[in-house]
């Protein structure tokens, strides 16, 4: 009898053993995202029907009088749509950049001639005249000047007759923002690490691009203020990221502008003090932005903070030779690329910008 019960048991264990489904856990891949035809169509259309839309708009000006009152289109000719004037700078960068990287584009003719009229002389003269004013030269202090000399740094860049003829066009307003950075940052004492637009390691990581190529004071000091700021901090709070309406990392923003002040080995020995382990092993740092809601404006922000964060991981990542901070990069971009074709015009009028800048990072 004990045999049998013994033998039936076998049976049944091996029976049920050979009935079992065997579940393959395939690990996701995140693939390195690519500017071809397809994306660059994607991301035009955004830039390219907001940076002509007026309406809705936030002026963020300082009214001196009641003759301050005007149309968006009269106070910035140039920079009126995509809802604020930042959001139209670099709204004018992401159309730039597609045309740059991409001769053969689609679209080519109709985006050239709406950039071109735009960045006239004329646009670009009352530009300047609008900073200048007395109650309103802080405006876009320093996101916004950080975004403008990127669009100087992609004309400059870019060999080419309308390229260079929108840059002289341009020319003016570039050099009074080179001289209100210059002018501003040995009086900023402290550095601003929130994860918005004032973030200062931020608006000195876009500067600095420009200056290295192009202006050699502002280059001197960005760099003496990043040091000063900077290259001391130990132990930043990666895990306390992000908070409600980031679309920065204060963390790897800074990260991201020492890698551009530190000779490669110094910056190594800095961001192991600065970000103990990351290097190892970044996603135990880092986890995907959600966003509940699109339609928000503030909410909409960790869409940008997902691209923000990308790029950072592709610059880090690939001087570093790091394969780990590559798939986080692609797994943040790739989260918010697959949603932002949500109709919502809370993140349409700025998103295509931030997702194109990771792009060009991961190439």
């Amino acid at each position: 009898m004990i045999k049998n019960n013994f033998l039936f048991a076998l049976i049944l264990l091996v029976a049920l053993t050979s009935c079992r489904k065997i579940i393959k856990v395939e690990e996701v891949v995140y693939k390195k995202p690519v500017l071809d035809q397809k994306s660059a169509a994607f991301l035009y259309h955004f830039a390219f029907e907001c940076i002509e839309q007026e309406y809705p708009n936030k002026l963020e000006q300082v009214l001196g009088d009641g003759s301050y009152l005007k149309e968006p289109s009269e106070l910035h000719p140039a920079f009126y749509g995509c809802f604020d004037w930042h959001s139209s700078v670099h709204g004018h960068w992401t159309l730039l950049n597609i045309l740059k990287e991409m001769p053969d584009f689609e679209h080519r003719a109709t985006v050239m001639l709406k950039l071109k009229n735009n960045l006239t002389a004329e646009n670009i003269a009352k530009e300047v005249a609008f900073f200048d004013d007395v109650h309103n030269k802080n405006f876009e202090r320093t996101y916004g000047w950080a975004w403008l000399l990127k669009v100087a740094e992609t004309l400059r860049d870019w060999d080419s007759p309308e390229a260079n003829e929108m840059y002289t066009n341009l020319e003016p307003l570039v050099q009074l923002i080179e001289q209100k950075y210059i002018a501003f940052l040995p009086k900023l004492i402290y550095p601003i690490r929130v994860g918005e637009h004032t973030n200062t390691a931020f608006g000195l990581s876009f500067a600095l691009d420009y200056a290295k190529k192009y202006s050699p004071e502002l280059e001197r000091v960005i760099i003496a203020k990043a040091t000063e700021y900077y290259l001391n901090d130990q132990g930043c709070p990666l895990t306390w990221e992000p908070s409600g309406f980031d679309f920065l990392s204060p963390c790897l923003q800074e990260a991201s502008l020492m890698l551009k002040v530190l000779p490669q080995k110094e910056f190594i020995v800095w961001l192991d003090k600065f970000l103990p382990g990351f290097r190892e092993n970044p996603s135990q740092f880092l986890e995907v932005a959600e966003v509940s809601d699109r339609s928000d404006g503030k909410l909409a922000h960790l869409d940008g903070l997902n691209y923000s964060r990308a790029w950072c991981l592709y610059e880090i990542g690939k001087a570093l030779d790091n394969e780990k901070m590559l798939d986080l990069a692609n797994k943040h971009f790739q989260y918010s690329y697959s949603k932002m074709d949500s109709g919502e015009y809370a993140g349409a009028h700025w998103l295509a910008s931030f997702g194109l800048y990771a792009i060009l990072k991961a190439k």
